[in-house]
């Protein structure tokens, strides 16, 4: 988690909208913004050096790299082979990039779940990470942050954080969001986001989950669902009948922003900040265009031992340095006189 942040309300003055009325609207008090010697890469292979002191495994024992992010440093170059050079991981490896907006990181721990299942490799290295882009004076640069998150998969749960029981997908041609090549930033459908978009995939992906496993909402100790902001989250777990205190642990985004592929999966190392073993987690991701993958996830007792080994979510977001809205334009490089 970068150390910047910017307050939700110095923004909202510097485009003379109210700030208490756009705070309150968002849910959102302040972002993370990267330093202007971060991105995508250096995120992720902090996150994946984290994973490694939590695992305890070598480097090189990992199989499979995936990096979901679409804040990629690179049009055409991988992120993942730079991820694997900084942590050690050579030899006998695949590694790809991913991009599907904000579910890429959890579509990443799908992929290395296959892989690790069919005995093709015994540790696969998941990370969703992003420093999202928003127009100056658009909707979005209240949001849109930086941040990320890294998961070792493995087919053995012995001494493990979690075990992943379940998990399904839902994929639609919903084009509620998007970015052309060449183009600075993204676009958006504004209310369109949330209806036929987040709201039918989070809702239908998490009803699927829970059909196939038997499962309702009773059943978990804790959900997480992708935060673009805070009111969509709070308004799909009450429509699927989760209460606030089964999702207030995961709920970061207030503090963070949208840390697009990083997202949903921060807020499920917020809740391991806490989970004991035996508790259930229910996680649904969301990605515009459009598509969530859902978890059904059981914390194992490796919890105790392992979650000291690496900094905790709750330190890295209270770990913080405020700037102003000029240093944030000159961070993120939003005066480009050449356009």
């Amino acid at each position: 988690m970068p150390r910047y942040r910017i307050r939700s309300r110095d923004i909202a003055t510097m485009w003379g909208q109210d700030p208490v009325a756009v705070e309150k609207g968002l849910g959102i008090i302040e972002k993370a913004v990267p330093g202007i010697d971060e991105d995508t890469i250096t995120i992720s292979v902090e996150a994946a050096r984290d994973a490694l002191k939590r695992a305890r495994i070598s480097p090189e024992e990992i199989g499979a790299i995936y990096v979901g992010s679409e804040s990629h440093p690179y049009a055409v170059k991988p992120s993942g082979s730079v991820v694997a050079a900084a942590i050690g991981a050579v030899g006998r490896m695949t590694s790809a990039d991913y991009e599907f907006a904000c579910k890429a990181g959890t579509a990443g721990i799908q992929t290395s779940m296959g892989l690790v299942g069919s005995g093709l490799i015994k540790y696969g290295l998941a990370i969703g990470a992003d420093t999202a882009q928003g127009a100056p004076g658009d909707p979005l640069e209240y949001a849109a942050a930086a941040g990320g998150a890294a998961f070792l998969v493995a087919a053995d749960d012995k001494g493990n954080v979690a075990r992943i029981d379940h998990t399904v997908s839902m994929t639609t041609d919903t084009p509620d969001f998007w970015r052309r090549e060449g183009q600075s930033y993204p676009r958006h459908g504004g209310r369109f986001t949330g209806e036929p978009a987040y709201f039918k995939h989070v809702v239908e992906t998490s009803k699927m989950l829970m059909e196939e496993t038997g499962t309702s909402p009773s059943d978990f100790d804790h959900a997480v669902f992708h935060m673009p902001n805070r009111k969509f989250p709070e308004r799909a777990s009450k429509t699927l009948g989760f209460t606030r205190d089964q999702v207030k642990q995961g709920l970061v985004v207030q503090y963070i922003g949208n840390t697009y592929s990083g997202c949903s999966p921060l807020g499920l190392c917020s809740v391991f900040d806490v989970a004991t073993p035996g508790e259930r987690i229910l996680l649904t991701s969301y990605g515009s265009g459009a598509g969530s993958d859902s978890f059904h996830i059981t914390v194992q007792d490796g919890i105790e031992e392992r979650r000291e080994l690496a900094p905790l979510t709750g330190d890295m977001i209270s770990r913080k340095k405020y700037i102003n809205y000029a240093t944030y334009v000159k961070y993120r490089e939003k005066l480009n006189f050449a356009e």
